[in-house]
């Protein structure tokens, strides 16, 4: 007997489509809803385009993190969904394949992506998130040479100051130009000029500014009046700043690889707040995670709509089960991380809660007959519909004879 048969590869079709479709939107708008923040955060940095593009690539390890849960629940649960609508599922049924057999697929798929989500929330997201934090560090330090604004005063060095006015060609061309220097010994340089560039040097924390058709005006403690010289060419060396060292990984939780957290966890030595940060954070990783291998039973759960109904309540139920459910293992973690509970029992026993609550969902669609779990809701969802198209028609009515016309006649 095959292990997987023509149904399992059919199911199999089924549910890919949705999951790759789901997947592939949730991270194209975490992505773009984060894209216009990163282009605004560049922009005010001065930073080039493409720190944006390594910036949204470090970030994608972390998205999909969020987007596989998602898209796994909703594949399964669109594809039972197609299968009962169209009365498939009730042949499967009819054949004596029961629920949990037709669930052999999706529960190989949880397991793999249950697999591939570990690894990224346990080694990869810890390691792309430090990247994503470094790359920040370095546009507000000036890394990029991104300190030096148009149309502002920039501080740039010691004791050097440089104002321009427009830069064209990626900063290529320079126009519009005021320098000012003050050296130790109270001498000072002031300097306009019409155009200038940034030149690269052999030494590596110099780098030189050409000016083009200027003023420069010089001025010492021994002079009696400054001296005022014009020019077609001058270069002025630029002494680079000295930029801070990004701190070493491991400055939050969630950069640490779940390796480490295991150590940190079990490290006497640390102090009980960190080791219980450590703890929390770790049992959240392992939650998220062990929370996909009940996906399948919620999904199918919440697919098959009563008789004769298209009722997509559970849809939308679904989605909202899981994200209330992220944002309590969040809420969780933090009260774990401060000591007020244990971390352990913090995240396990809404785990339990929910695992309970997932397979008595099941337990109603697929032993009990006729059974509904959410059939109240949906008897409410059906009788508010009612109720807003009757609210709807009535108001509609009353616009009308208020206008002076005809009202249409109920269909007997």
């Amino acid at each position: 007997m095959k292990f997987i048969t023509a149904t399992d590869r059919y199911i199999f079709r089924r549910v890919m489509l949705p999951l790759l479709a789901t997947l592939a939107i949730a991270a194209s708008l975490l992505l773009l809803e984060k894209m216009l923040n990163l282009f605004d955060f560049v922009a005010a940095e001065g930073g080039p385009v493409s720190v944006v593009w390594r910036m949204l690539a470090n970030l994608i390890p972390e998205y999909l993190s969020l987007g596989i849960p998602i898209g796994l629940l909703l594949g399964v649960l669109l594809a039972f969904r197609g299968l009962a609508t169209s009365s498939e599922l009730d042949i499967f049924r009819a054949v004596g394949m029961s629920y949990f057999r037709l669930l052999r697929v999706p529960f190989l798929l949880a397991i793999a992506l249950a697999a591939v989500n570990f690894a990224i929330v346990g080694f990869l997201q810890p390691s792309a998130r430090y990247l994503y934090e470094e790359l920040r560090f370095e546009l507000r330090s000036g890394a990029f040479g991104a300190k030096v604004r148009v149309g502002e005063f920039n501080n740039v060095g010691k004791n050097l100051t440089v104002r321009i006015d427009e830069s064209k060609n990626n900063g290529n061309e320079l126009s519009g130009m005021f320098v000012f220097a003050q050296s130790n010994n109270g001498q000072s340089i002031a300097v306009t000029a019409e155009k200038g560039r940034f030149l690269r040097t052999d030494d590596p924390d110099t780098i030189l500014l050409r000016l083009q058709k200027g003023t420069l005006v010089h001025d010492a403690p021994n002079y009696t009046s400054p001296r005022v010289f014009s020019f077609t060419s001058h270069d002025v060396p630029i002494p680079l700043p000295q930029i801070e060292n990004f701190r070493n990984r491991g400055g939050k939780d969630r950069e640490y690889l779940i390796t480490e957290l295991v150590h940190i966890g079990g490290d006497a030595h640390k102090p009980a707040s960190e080791r219980n940060r450590a703890w929390a954070n770790f049992h959240f990783r392992l939650v998220e995670v062990a929370m996909m291998l009940l996906l399948p039973f919620l999904a199918l759960a919440l697919a098959i709509p009563p008789k004769r109904s298209t009722s997509a309540l559970g849809v939308f139920l679904s989605i909202v089960m899981v994200v209330t459910y992220h944002k309590i293992n969040e809420y969780a973690e933090s009260v774990g991380g401060m000591g007020v509970v244990d971390p352990f029992f913090a995240l396990w026993v809404p785990f339990l809660l929910f695992a309970g609550l997932i397979l008595w969902m099941y337990h109603v669609i697929a032993h009990v007959p006729g059974g509904q779990p959410i059939g109240a809701l949906e008897v409410f969802a059906s009788k508010a519909g009612k109720w807003l198209k009757h609210l709807f028609r009535f108001g509609r009515k009353s616009r009308l004879a208020t206008l002076g016309m005809p009202t249409p006649q109920a269909e007997p």
